[in-house]
């Protein structure tokens, strides 16, 4: 029964590993530059062999590792609290799809395709993968601060 409730919005993980595969996919087939919204978005296909911001360049099985473990540590404790509230589920299971769908990039491409790059900011080329991270981590944080404020 706990297992069951634990795994209670999975369906989140596996649909952001389903956006983030099939963009990476039509990013790696076009293979060029090209603007998505002019000024503001352009499509700019690199593969990136660190983690964010090309840290721990070229350690893929390092990289590998550490991904899997901190997916199983999360995975983890959802099935352990499935009573957690609701964003911060939410939260963490985007999370879990971000390091999925970078896991598979890893595994089986050696490095992950990046190709979000921001035009009107100099910043960094990402991903889907990287995006459902960090929204998943602004969720658990505003999750945390919305249950301290309320004394739970």
């Amino acid at each position: 029964m706990r297992l069951r409730r634990g795994c209670r919005g999975a369906w989140i993980a596996l649909a952001a590993v389903l956006v983030d595969r099939l963009t990476k996919a039509a990013a790696r087939a076009s293979n060029r530059r090209s603007p998505l919204i002019p000024g503001i978005v352009n499509l700019r296909p690199v593969e990136n062999r660190g983690v964010a911001f090309s840290m721990l360049w070229g350690r893929p099985l390092l990289l590998a590792l550490f991904t899997a473990a901190l997916i199983a540590g999360v995975v983890g404790w959802l099935i352990a609290r499935p009573g957690a509230p609701r964003l911060t589920r939410v939260g963490l299971w985007l999370i879990v799809g971000g390091g999925l769908g970078n896991l598979y990039d890893r595994l089986f491409y050696g490095s992950v395709t990046d190709f979000i790059d921001l035009a009107f900011v100099r910043f960094a080329v990402f991903n889907a993968a990287d995006v459902f991270i960090c929204v998943g981590a602004a969720l658990v944080v505003i999750s945390a601060w919305r249950n301290e404020r309320k004394g739970t």
